[in-house]
């Protein structure tokens, strides 16, 4: 990945790196666990024709600051630090955990205007085996 050249500052005073181009409505990328901003990095140029996008290296990867104890709320609030910079309110794009980070988010009220996720790793229905449980 690229070096990303903005910063945003979540609650706990983490700094989150990202990478922002193009113009339009904002989206935030989400990427999974051990993204740096890689992962969702060949989606920005078709995405920037049409949108400023906002994609971030998640807490403890790439250029973005990690700070003790580790928890998914703190994830949330990157997320959220990223959605206010990019105007209080953003899509958001999420793959493999990022996607289940965006979905946090949303049912814990984060001001997303409309989400989308990929390879969410939810197992759900007929899926679940007793063994699972």
């Amino acid at each position: 990945m690229n070096e990303m050249p903005c910063r945003v500052t979540s609650d706990d005073g983490t700094t989150i790196a990202d990478d922002r181009q193009g113009s339009g409505p904002a989206v935030v990328l989400v990427g999974g666990a051990l993204d740096d901003g890689a992962e969702n990095a060949s989606l920005v140029p078709a995405l920037a024709e049409h949108f400023t996008v906002y994609n971030y290296a998640r807490r403890g990867r790439g250029a973005s600051g990690f700070t003790e104890p580790y928890a998914a709320e703190r994830e949330i609030e990157d997320l959220d630090a990223s959605i206010a910079e990019a105007g209080g309110s953003a899509h958001v794009f999420g793959a493999s955990s990022g996607g289940a980070l965006a979905l946090e988010a949303a049912a814990a009220g984060s001001a997303i205007d409309t989400i989308a996720v990929w390879e969410v790793p939810y197992a759900v229905g007929d899926e679940v085996s007793r063994e699972d449980r």
